[in-house]
């Protein structure tokens, strides 16, 4: 799709989103929904105040969480999809822990590990993890063996089949892992900045909303939020065109 019609979509679909908005807002008329020219002041408002340090704490920990997760769990999946043994051995593992709802680790992790990035960034990489893991390891199961045999008889080692056949076939994998994350990923992030924090979003959400009742800045916040998960997603479909350009 090219980057105008792209940007055509999502204006359109803005607009659409914030002519909705507004009408709900009339009907309910209530101040737990102000509309979106009430809210739109507000953000003006908040991004002079302490908004935007909220905002990059937030994209910190899921940057972080991004790039952990794929330096563990992509090589990890490539070795998995290389090796039927192993594969046999941990899939039983993965089977168990990867349908388990990530959300529920928020109080153990927070019981370990305490206060500060740590366990937020570490409850958000469990997601991405186990995500990428599967992806990438039934990409590189699915490779067609007679072009590893191929790349093998012109000697290729196994370092060479890793750099130039299972990692550059496994991309798209990783992406669409990343991509198919990022929603759960921001919705956990909510969660787990609730506790033991007063930076991120989810802080801000949690203390205008039901703390200061101060309903215009808390949908400002989950705005913010929502601008997060639009900046990632976009963000994987640059890397996917840099990185991917034979797709």
């Amino acid at each position: 799709m090219k980057p105008r019609t792209t940007t055509l979509n999502l204006a359109f679909t803005i607009l659409v989103l914030l002519l909705v908005w507004q009408i709900i807002a009339w009907l309910v008329h209530r101040a737990i929904l102000p509309g979106p020219i009430t809210v739109g002041k507000a953000f003006i408002h908040e991004i002079q105040g302490d908004l935007i340090e909220h905002f990059l704490v937030s994209l910190w920990r899921v940057i972080a969480s991004m790039l952990l997760a794929i330096i563990t769990a992509v090589p990890a999946g490539l070795v998995l999809g290389q090796s039927p043994r192993l594969n046999a051995l941990f899939t039983p593992l993965i089977y168990l822990l990867y349908p388990i709802p990530k959300v529920v680790f928020v109080p153990i992790v927070l019981l370990f590990f305490g206060l500060g990035d740590a366990p937020k960034i570490l409850i958000i990489f469990i997601i991405l993890f186990f995500q990428i893991l599967v992806l990438v390891r039934d990409q590189a199961a699915s490779l067609r063996q007679e072009l590893i045999l191929s790349v093998r008889s012109l000697g290729a080692g196994r370092r060479a089949l890793f750099r130039f056949v299972y990692l550059p076939a496994s991309l798209p994998a990783i992406l669409t892992a990343l991509r198919q994350s990022i929603g759960t990923a921001v919705a956990v992030l909510y969660v787990a900045e609730l506790f033991a924090t007063q930076k991120g979003l989810g802080y801000y959400i949690y203390l205008n909303g039901s703390t200061l009742f101060n309903y215009p800045a808390m949908y400002v916040g989950i705005l913010a939020m929502s601008l997060l998960g639009l900046g990632l997603y976009y963000l994987v479909d640059w890397m996917e065109k840099r990185l991917c350009k034979w797709m």
